[in-house]
């Protein structure tokens, strides 16, 4: 047993291992993808027949995601997608617009789809690396979506329970360390 224990303790006395460096965690850069839904709008059509012609939606949305200095100090880029269905036999317009404190709106995107038989309309719009900049969420505190039938309001969709649908989601790279 004494052979086995001066073996062994010889083996760690002269055995090679690389110094460690522990300050190699300064050097560590994590960035996840973070990924959340933002909005969901949907109307049946009888609805939007209920109302004369013109708008038959607005309403104004809180935005926060930016409001911790922890996240819009280190957000890097990222994408909203806009995701569109129109099973209604109307032309419809929406518009979405991006609002700072002040009322005043720093970015917007309209759509404007077709009656039934539309297709499926989806649009990513990208902020930071060169694209939109990235302040223009970093300063939302607001989202407004607002609707216009641009068609009448008497025609019914062959469709059952036809509908309008937008959905918004987005996609942030944000730096940890």
């Amino acid at each position: 047993m004494k052979k086995v224990f001066y073996y062994f303790f010889l083996f760690i006395l002269f055995s090679c291992a690389d110094e460690q460096n522990f300050d190699q965690f300064d050097d560590l850069s994590v960035v996840p993808t973070l990924a959340t839904g933002i909005f969901y709008f949907e109307s049946p059509e009888d609805v939007i027949n209920q109302l004369p012609p013109g708008n038959f939606y607005n309403q104004t949305f809180t935005f926060e995601a930016f409001n911790e200095a922890f996240v819009s100090e280190r957000v890097l880029d990222g994408t909203i997608t806009y995701q569109l269905e129109n099973t209604t036999s109307k032309e419809l317009s929406l518009l979405v617009e991006f609002i700072d404190a002040a009322d005043t709106v720093l970015d917007s995107e309209s759509f404007t789809i077709q009656p039934q038989p539309a297709p499926s309309l989806e649009r990513q719009i990208a902020y930071g690396n060169g694209d939109r900049s990235l302040d223009i969420l970093r300063n939302t505190t607001r989202i407004r979506v607002t609707s216009e039938n641009l068609g009448d309001n008497t025609s019914q969709s062959t469709v059952n329970e036809p509908r309008i649908i937008l959905r918004s989601s987005a996609v942030f790279r944000i730096r940890l360390q």
